[in-house]
């Protein structure tokens, strides 16, 4: 479990703000963070004009379902994959009337991991509607909860790159 701290909460408060300023709405779609980073974001007041939705696609029958990640980029590339987190968040914005979303699947511990993808794998993908689209391949360290709040953090960082 992760805790809304003061500088966790005023980097969501900066980030809603540069978002109001120009206009623009957010939607997210979390699979290792299973929803925190919306959880973060709706955690401020008045966050509802910039923050449309947000999607829990933990298992790969959710990133098919909710976002329309295809079943064959998820057989070939493995769910933790930068294939599908691009397709995440395009996928987040094809289901939403957002103008940024971001995406997030990793391995957040303590099982799951390997050689080639081993605990602490995250792929973070931030797409604008215009087309930009920005890609992060991080490997946190620390246990399940350091790992699920790096993800929080270094997500709204991506978001924050698209809002310029």
């Amino acid at each position: 479990m992760i805790t809304i701290d003061a500088d966790l909460l005023d980097k969501a408060q900066r980030l809603l703000a540069a978002c109001r300023a120009r206009g623009l709405s957010l939607v997210t779609a979390e699979s290792c963070t299973g929803g925190l980073i919306a959880g973060v974001l709706t955690a401020v007041p008045g966050s509802s004009d910039v923050v449309d939705r947000g999607f829990v696609t933990y298992s790969n029958e959710a990133k098919a379902a909710m976002v329309g990640v295809p079943d064959e980029l998820l057989a070939s590339h493995g769910a933790v994959s930068e294939p599908v987190a691009r397709a995440m968040a395009h996928g987040a914005l094809a289901h939403s009337a957002a103008d940024l979303a971001v995406a997030v699947t990793g391995i957040a511990g303590p099982g799951g991991g390997s050689a080639a993808k081993p605990v602490g794998l995250v792929h973070l993908a931030a797409a604008a509607r215009d087309g930009r689209v920005v890609h992060e391949r991080v490997v946190f360290p620390g246990d399940r909860a350091a790992v699920r709040a790096a993800t929080v953090l270094r997500a709204l960082d991506l978001l924050e790159q698209l809002t310029g």
